[in-house]
């Protein structure tokens, strides 16, 4: 997954799942306030679902915007790897 997520962010690739949250928390917290085109740049290329995210955004209490967007950005990169399995040829 961090081989996917390292076409948009700079993430080191010994990352635990936790400490790779805690980096994009940290990435996306840093674009909301410094670069909000790149940010919707960003998730419109990971394919991240407008709607499902702004109901998130609406809906989820105690977490700031950037876990929440962190969040949906990491389900959706599991999402797509989950897709890519099941489809790939499989190796004997």
């Amino acid at each position: 997954m961090i081989k996917i997520i390292n076409k948009d962010f700079d993430i080191p690739d010994h990352l635990s799942e936790d400490q790779l949250r805690d980096a994009m928390v940290d990435a996306f917290a840093y674009l909301i306030d410094n670069d909000f085109p790149k940010l919707i740049q960003i998730l419109y290329k990971a394919d991240v679902d407008q709607y499902k995210l702004k109901e998130l955004l609406e809906t989820v209490e105690g977490s700031s915007s950037a876990e929440v967007i962190a969040d949906a950005y990491i389900a959706r990169q599991k999402a797509k790897i989950e897709t890519w399995n099941k489809y790939s040829p499989k190796k004997d």
